[in-house]
């Protein structure tokens, strides 16, 4: 009498390997998702520094600001005449300036404006430009295009996972080396 309990080795072969083309298949997709996230998160962000310094400009007298702290807290010592109860431009999290989502994050202000061109109402460390760029911390694996975005609301790509160039002297984005995003 034959005791015919468990599985037979080429049983156990083929679930294995059934197993293995499955996650052949599937690892591709969830790192090409992974990537994607990546890269929607650094456009995002970009945006959202495009939209937080357009908002400080209003509340600064038509400057941007060259410190991104004084984005998250403008009544402390920023902007000298900002209500304490009044709200922040922009989240402690995109300020920090570090790598997040796969991506380096940097921070390019033009010169701060010299003083006595400031009114009262302008903070100390108010500018006239700034370039914010979202690099990929490794290319392929964590990301694969550039970003950037300027004071003037462009945001452009790389398609090779470099940062787009910048004009020094106007302190902008320069189109010849990125590609506009809409």
């Amino acid at each position: 009498m034959r005791n015919d309990k468990g599985f037979t080795l080429i049983e156990l072969l083929i679930v294995v390997a059934i197993i293995g083309i499955i996650a052949a298949i599937a690892i591709p997709s969830l790192l090409r998702a992974r990537v994607s996230a990546n890269e929607s998160a650094a456009i995002g962000d970009i945006r959202t520094v495009v939209s937080a310094q357009a908002a400080y400009q209003s509340a600064n007298g038509g400057f941007y600001d060259a410190k991104m702290s004084c984005l998250v807290d403008p009544d402390n010592g920023c902007i000298p005449s900002y209500p304490t109860a009044a709200p922040t431009f922009l989240d402690s999290q995109i300020a920090a300036i570090t790598v997040k989502g796969g991506y380096f994050r940097s921070w390019a202000p033009a010169a701060v404006i010299a003083a006595a061109n400031l009114g009262p109402a302008n903070s100390a460390t108010s500018t006239g430009a700034y370039v914010y760029i979202a690099t990929p911390v490794t290319v392929g694996q964590t990301g694969v295009r550039g970003f950037g975005g300027d004071s003037s609301g462009l945001l452009c790509t790389t398609p090779s996972g470099v940062a787009p160039g910048i004009i020094a002297a106007t302190q902008a984005l320069d189109v010849a080396t990125c590609t506009p995003l809409q």
